[in-house]
């Protein structure tokens, strides 16, 4: 079972339709589960600005997934678990690979690696993400986006 199935206690989450497990083994297989979680988050009416959000962050997550912790390997497996819930999307992105130390990635933004052609995906997904935790191996990342509240002003108010 997935961790962030294991992990959440909030009842109205693991009811929801939203909640899924899938299996790919290849970039190939990557848009239709991204569109999967963004016809969920549609369906529960999140901006297009969280939808947008979660679409860039879990692409490199599976993407990293699939090069650097199964390295491109057919037989091994990445499952992708996401709860899509009224108030946040919670996605879990797990490999079979021998798991990394995410604090040893170079930021992608010091001078010295600004003209690299990689290495960005880690920050991305913490920019657009509302968190991102990875398990002690580092071979699975959690990830959560809340809902991005906006502010309706009332006619005649300022």
């Amino acid at each position: 079972m997935s961790s962030i199935l294991q992990a959440t206690r909030q009842p109205e989450l693991l009811g929801q339709r939203g909640g899924q497990v899938e299996s790919l083994c290849c970039r190939a297989e990557i848009p239709r589960i991204i569109d999967k979680v963004a016809r969920f988050m549609t369906e529960q009416l999140y901006a297009q600005k969280d939808i947008f959000a979660m679409r860039l962050a879990l692409e490199e997550a599976v993407v990293n997934a699939v090069r650097h912790g199964n390295r491109d390997d057919p037989a091994r497996r990445v499952i992708v678990s996401f709860l899509v819930g009224p108030e946040r999307v919670l996605i879990d992105v797990h490999d079979e690979g021998d798991g990394f130390d995410p604090r040893t990635v170079p930021d992608p933004l010091a001078a010295e690696n600004l003209e690299r052609s990689s290495g960005r995906g880690l920050h991305l997904m913490r920019t657009y993400m509302t968190w991102v935790r990875f398990n002690a191996r580092g071979n699975c990342v959690t990830m959560c986006k809340a809902r991005e509240r906006v502010e309706v002003a009332v006619k005649g108010e300022r």
